[in-house]
C-alpha cells in the first residue's frame, strides 16, 4: 500500500494532533508514525507539515515542548479540541437525524454542507460590517502609514536612478 498524503480535509492535521497529543506526548516523528499506524498505511503526513504545524501550535500556546524533544497539550490546547468535538457532535446529530427521515447520506451531506456554508456567509457579513465601521481616526491612521510607505518607496527608486540619460528618455522626435 502507497503512502499517500493530503487525503484529509483542510484544517483536519491541526485537530488531529491535539487529538493525538491529549492522549500522550510525542516526538514529530511519532506524530507522523502514529498517523501511518492508525490509518493503516492510507495517512502519511510529510515532515514539512508536521513541524511548522508544530511550531504553530507552540506559538499559539495550545501545545508545549518538553526536553527530548516530546511535545503535550495545553490547557488552551484542551479547550480548543473540546470546541472541535462540540461542533463535531452537532453535526453527527444533524446528520443521524437527515438519515432518520429518510435521505440519503449523499443528501444529507449536501444540506449540512449548506446549511455550513449559510453560516459562514453570516459570520463573513458580520465581521465586514464590524471592520467597515472603524473609527475615522483609525481609517486616516491607516492611510497616513500606507502614504508614508509609499513615499519611502518611492525615494527607494529616485535613489536608484542614474543621473545618465536612458534612451527611453530622449523624446521620440527631433
Amino acid at each position: 500500500m502507497t503512502l499517500t498524503p493530503g487525503k484529509v480535509p483542510r484544517g483536519f492535521t491541526r485537530y488531529y494532533v491535539l487529538y493525538l497529543l491529549s492522549e500522550k506526548e510525542l516526538t514529530g516523528k511519532g506524530i507522523i508514525e502514529e498517523s501511518i499506524d492508525r490509518s493503516d498505511g492510507d495517512w502519511a503526513p510529510s515532515p514539512g507539515l508536521i513541524y511548522p504545524l508544530l511550531g504553530r501550535l507552540v506559538r499559539d500556546g495550545l501545545i508545549s515542548e518538553l526536553n527530548g524533544g516530546k511535545f503535550t497539550i495545553t490547557t488552551e490546547g484542551l479547550d480548543e479540541l473540546s470546541t472541535h468535538g462540540t461542533f463535531q457532535d452537532q453535526i453527527e446529530s444533524q446528520f443521524n437525524l437527515v438519515n432518520k427521515l429518510g435521505l440519503s447520506m449523499f443528501a444529507a451531506g449536501k444540506f449540512l454542507a449548506e446549511e455550513a456554508l449559510d453560516r459562514i456567509s453570516s459570520v463573513t457579513t458580520t465581521v465586514r460590517g464590524k471592520v467597515g465601521k472603524r473609527s475615522d481616526e483609525a481609517q486616516l491612521q491607516f492611510e497616513e502609514k500606507y502614504e508614508a510607505f509609499l513615499l519611502q518607496e518611492l525615494e527607494k527608486l529616485k535613489s536608484r536612478k542614474t543621473p545618465e540619460t536612458h534612451e527611453s528618455d530622449q523624446p521620440l522626435s527631433e
